[in-house]
């Protein structure tokens, strides 16, 4: 557990918070997207969670992340096209970055799920635990982590489905299809899946 040289051990939320402050990357998208403004806003799932597999596999290269996934709340303005105007806005900040704006509030039903309450409770019903990871900045720059199932997984790389994906078989068959997709053994080899079919 490299990384510039520096032996690096995680053990909680505290050290995963050093970890984003200590990283200017990090924090400069963290920067962008308070400037939103948003209600409730985290950057989340593979923005943290890569993060903490690179250190913890001496990668001294950060893996290129598909997208940088900003979520927010609000129920009173579930328009899609919103969410575009604020990509927009977040790409005239850095265009190079892959942003991808969601309102959690309207999620649920892309996603086929009962109603969200807040942005966390949507974090905590990503598909695994290890992935159900945010990071905002409050309105004091203070940096904040949200983790509804803890970080042990995150931090000794074990992926696991959330609850919800416990549920049902054809939930179960859900969270099977994207492990099965991301394949993150290949870029991470000591991550260790967890099946459960």
């Amino acid at each position: 557990m490299f990384q510039g040289g520096i032996h690096l051990i995680l053990k909680n939320e505290k050290d995963i918070i050093q970890l984003v402050r200590d990283d200017a990357w990090m924090m400069d998208i963290l920067h962008a997207a308070k400037t939103l403004k948003l209600p409730d806003w985290w950057v989340c799932a593979g923005f943290v969670r890569s993060k903490i597999w690179d250190v913890l596999h001496g990668f001294t290269e950060r893996t290129p992340l598909p997208d940088v996934d900003v979520v927010y709340f609000d129920p009173g303005c579930c328009d899609e096209a919103i969410e575009k105007e604020l990509e927009r806005a977040l790409f005239s900040i850095n265009p190079h970055i892959p942003w991808s704006v969601k309102n959690e509030a309207r999620m649920h039903l892309i996603n086929n799920m009962p109603p969200f309450t807040s942005s966390v409770d949507a974090i905590a019903n990503f598909s695994e635990t290890a992935t159900s990871l945010g990071v905002t900045l409050d309105e004091n720059d203070e940096l904040k982590l949200t983790a509804p199932h803890g970080v042990q997984d995150a931090i000794h790389m074990i992926v696991k489905p959330t609850p919800y994906f416990l549920e049902t078989q054809e939930h179960a068959q859900i969270y099977e299809r994207r492990i099965s997709k991301k394949n993150w053994s290949t870029t991470w080899p000591n991550v260790r899946i967890v099946h459960i079919q």
